[in-house]
């Protein structure tokens, strides 16, 4: 699987006085390859999080296409981007996204009953032990702590197998070694199953994990990197 950004920007109007525009990304081009983790860097504000919305179906680029395997992304109707984004994309959003009746196995199951996809339980009791968690498979969100609550999203992503995984600061509530435990747990998706994971992040421990390092500033990516095998 590959995915390619080509020349993809997001403008959004105001009003300055006299009508203006601004861009939260100026235009960027960048190709993933399966196997590969990608971790995208630079300071809050800089367009990392509107860069993976566009990425991954979520926020339709102004100008430029997203394409997958050659796919428009954006050319696609609602209901076809629906379905490409449920078979192919998991996102591990930025804030909290627990359903507070539900156990932790059941939010971890929650989008395969949704898409009346057969449920992963194998998978997911594998995911939740590897992040540490499988103790709280029982347990409802508000006995978890931030750190905890993190780790269940991530266990629900991973747990869907999606070919494109976005994590979006997926380590900003966890401590160092649980931090280390999630990286790690991505760089195995990616290279074992041949996976694209992108990760948005300010933390520098990611890097050693990833197969590729992009640094936005200012809405446009200002340097990159590629590991050397």
């Amino acid at each position: 699987m590959i995915v390619n950004a080509e020349n993809i920007s997001r403008r959004y109007f105001r009003k300055t006085g006299g009508a203006n525009y601004f861009y939260a990304v100026k235009p960027v081009s960048l190709e993933i390859a399966a196997g590969e983790v990608v971790v995208l860097t630079g300071r809050s504000g800089s367009g990392k999080t509107t860069l993976l919305n566009m990425l991954s179906g979520l926020l339709a680029p102004t100008e430029g296409r997203v394409l997958i395997d050659g796919t428009d992304l954006y050319g696609l109707d609602d209901r076809a981007l629906s379905r490409l984004r449920s078979e192919l994309i998991g996102v591990v959003p930025q804030g909290r996204s627990a359903i507070d009746t539900l156990t932790v196995m059941e939010n971890v199951l929650l989008p395969a009953r949704l898409y009346r996809k057969p449920l992963p339980g194998k998978a997911a009791a594998q995911w939740l032990e590897r992040l540490g968690i499988a103790p709280l498979r029982d347990a409802r969100p508000a006995a978890l702590s931030g750190g905890e609550l993190r780790r269940m999203a991530i266990a629900r992503a991973l747990a869907q197998s999606p070919d494109l995984l976005f994590a979006d600061e997926p380590t900003g509530d966890l401590d160092d070694e649980n931090t280390g435990l999630v990286l790690s747990a991505f760089r195995d998706y990616a290279h074992e199953q041949k996976k694209i994971v992108f990760v948005v992040t300010h933390e520098n421990d990611a890097l050693r994990y990833a197969d590729a390092v992009y640094k936005m500033d200012g809405g446009q990516i200002v340097s990159s990197s590629e590991r050397a095998d």
